[in-house]
């Protein structure tokens, strides 16, 4: 074979410390940590716009929020019209056969966006149950499996009653066969089986788990119910919060949870993260079993992470670590690896947009003009620092901006002003807000300025005379990409 086969492993809301390799105590990843330490590792990678439809947009196109115009969470906007260049289209057009299975997330449900074909599940979309009048085989594969397999014809994924954003858990109640991960495994497995073996192919796995609702088997769940955490990391600045608070509501992003509450929560959420990770042994199996394995990359990635309590806050969208930071690895068998040095961990800043040309440049195909993606093999240039940013609508339509550079994040609310900055080296849990402190006047002039240099230009009008402006009227998308919303 003369090209790599490729498998993007993509988990839903999975945090870059929620595995052994880096350093959690608390979960058990063997089979990640094995991919990690046989691979490469990114220490930190981050999703620049940390929620499903934006990151998913940046890690299909190659590009970053300032190309492709998505700043929020937005349904309804035509995926293939507003970005017809993925790529997996690319790849798809250098020979490759590209196939996804899972969590797509883009509109409409049923949009190849350059896959020869995909098999759906994307969990519990409100758009997408609305338009369809609830469930059914039209937006979702896996409800056409789970009614064929149980003989019930009404059978969904959300009998539990628990949320698919809520803080609440509790274990899976059918046969492990029939839960939503074991779908996604088995049904890759199955394209494997079925792909043309006269060309390499691309297969994104996409599983829609660890997101809510957090119901992994039984066995899992009661493993991790057992189980003592540590506490969780409060920052000093935590009542800049207060009046955004929602304490004890089950689907809140800011507010409190009972304690009981959060020990489900996180059994539920770790117990589905280990359940993934019994799927990596698997597919590693599957690939060794078909003489697939020295020819196959492994990458995997999350969209984006999950607070977990930390600072009183759930959920994504916002710029801390839990939320925008994600686990990475590239794992290259040896006879791939050329140029790319020894496995190990890499400190290059890294993001979504970055897996397009990384992988094209692994499969020895050109990347597309437009991308602003960079390529993560090492020796090629790195970036200074990171611009993210995220709609967070909950907080009276605030655009929080951040800028991730090699030792800071400098935070930047956009409806008051109001500034944060952290010292990532000596304080990686965000505890100390820098902002107000005399010694640390320059580093938040500098980033300040970072940030300026990153939003100018900005229809918003967030900056005027090179300076910030607070207040500005806030969107979930650029203009023009407004132009592709159908509904």
């Amino acid at each position: 074979m003369d090209r790599p086969n490729i498998v993007l492993v993509c988990v839903d809301e999975m945090r870059a410390d929620a595995m052994g390799a880096a350093g959690n105590e608390h979960i058990d990843t063997p089979n990640l940590d094995d991919l990690a330490r046989g691979g490469y590792r990114f220490t930190r990678a981050y999703s620049a716009t940390p929620t499903c439809v934006p990151a998913r947009v940046a890690m299909f196109t190659g590009k970053s929020p300032d190309l492709h115009g998505r700043y929020g969470y937005r349904e309804g906007i035509s995926f293939p019209d507003a970005y017809p260049v993925t790529l997996q289209s690319t790849l798809r057009e250098a020979g490759y056969q590209a196939f996804g299975v899972g969590k797509m997330h883009v509109f409409p449900d049923r949009a190849r966006c350059g896959f020869d074909d995909v098999l759906l599940h994307d969990g519990f979309l409100h758009t997408s149950r609305r338009l369809s009048g609830g469930p059914s085989a039209a937006i979702d594969d896996y409800v056409d499996f789970l009614r064929r397999e149980t003989g019930d014809p009404r059978a969904d994924y959300q009998e539990t009653g628990i949320g698919c954003n809520a803080m609440t858990a509790r274990p899976w109640e059918r046969e492990e066969r029939l839960h939503p991960t074991r779908w996604v495994a088995d049904e890759s497995f199955r394209v494997l089986e079925r792909r043309d073996p006269t060309r390499p192919f691309f297969l994104y796995m996409s599983f829609h788990r660890p997101h809510a609702p957090f119901d992994p088997p039984a066995w899992l769940w009661d493993k991790y119910r057992g189980r003592e955490f540590p506490p969780r990391p409060l920052g000093d600045w935590v009542e800049r919060f207060d009046e955004h608070r929602r304490d004890f509501a089950s689907e809140a992003e800011f507010g409190a949870q009972k304690e009981t509450t959060h020990q489900q929560v996180r059994a539920g959420y770790y117990g589905s993260i280990e359940f993934i990770d019994l799927q990596l042994n698997r597919l590693r199996e599957k690939l060794s079993d078909h003489a697939l394995a020295e020819d196959t990359i492994i990458v995997f990635v999350s969209d984006h992470g999950d607070m977990m309590g930390d600072h009183d806050m759930y959920r994504k969208s916002v710029g801390y670590e839990g939320s925008a930071r994600v686990p990475l690895v590239v794992h290259v068998p040896p006879r791939w690896r050329e140029g790319w040095g020894d496995p190990g961990e890499v400190e290059a800043i890294a993001e979504l947009r970055d897996l397009m040309p990384t992988l094209l440049g692994l499969a020895g195909v050109e990347v597309p003009g437009g991308v602003d993606g960079m390529s993560l093999r090492p020796g090629e240039p790195v970036r200074e620092h990171l611009h993210g940013e995220h709609l967070i609508g909950s907080l009276g339509r605030h655009s929080m901006q951040w800028i991730r550079s090699q030792r800071h994040k400098y935070v930047w609310f956009s409806g008051d002003g109001h500034e944060q900055l952290f010292d990532l080296v000596e304080d990686p849990q965000e505890l100390r807000d820098l902002a107000g402190e005399a010694g640390a006047a320059d580093e938040l002039a500098r980033h300040r300025e970072i940030l300026v240099r990153e939003l100018t230009g900005r229809e918003e009008g967030f900056v005027a005379d090179g300076e910030l402006v607070a207040g500005r009227p806030v969107q979930s998308e650029a203009s023009w990409v407004q132009e592709f919303a159908r509904i």
